[in-house]
């Protein structure tokens, strides 16, 4: 598990340390030999050139893509709202597995009862709750995708379904909302990451997630 929280860090260390670098002080700092046969060198990978589609118009668009997904989606719009929404649900994931085996002080947190007492096995708590429980669970997952579908075509703002309860970005000015989205996404991408590590961690090696 060290090893998994090592390669986290060392890979949130290149998002930040690539993704967030300008082509300004990529040139600035490269010496001129190094990219002198790209043009347009990725923002991601500067010794790649980025793909048509991947121009930086969308937030969190690094130019990378090394296997060429986007060359295939006819809508990167559509793509988005897939990945903010794989995004969302790993973040969920991640911290509903850890709270169900450690909880405050590793006590572990569940809903009263012994079908959801089950919290050293995250995947087999979901065969431990039953059918109903699955059932309230698919049910809500449902109801938000039936109000929200069409939301995918109409041209709005990709993962945007009107949840701001809280009002955190009203009042915010657009260079602000931009950052806060940039964010998300980021931490969308690494939570994906994160899951994948958990599941491998739970599935093949049998070990707790922390260690």
């Amino acid at each position: 598990m060290k090893l998994l929280i090592l390669n986290t860090l060392l890979l949130t260390s290149s998002v930040n340390c690539f993704g967030l670098t300008t082509l300004t002080t990529l040139h600035t700092n490269t010496p001129p030999s190094s990219l002198s046969a790209i043009a347009n060198p990725s923002r991601s990978l500067p010794f790649l050139s980025p793909p048509s589609k991947l121009d930086g118009s969308m937030i969190g668009d690094f130019g990378f893509d090394p296997m060429g997904l986007s060359e295939i989606q006819a809508d990167l719009t559509y793509a988005r709202w897939a990945e903010l929404k794989h995004g969302r649900i790993c973040m969920l994931a991640v911290l509903g597995m850890v709270t169900q085996e450690y909880g405050p002080f590793g006590s572990g947190w569940h809903v009263p009862g012994e079908h959801f007492s089950n919290m050293g096995d995250p995947f087999g708590a979901v065969s431990s709750v039953g059918f109903e429980g699955n059932a309230q669970i698919f049910l809500a997952i449902a109801c938000i995708e039936l109000t929200n579908f069409d939301k995918h075509y109409d041209g709005g703002e990709p993962g945007d379904i009107g949840w701001d309860w809280l009002g955190l970005l009203s009042g915010k000015s657009k260079e602000e909302v931009d950052r806060v989205k940039l964010q998300e996404l980021v931490h969308c991408r690494l939570g994906m990451i994160a899951f994948m590590g958990a599941s491998v961690q739970t599935l093949i090696f049998h070990q707790p997630l922390l260690g």
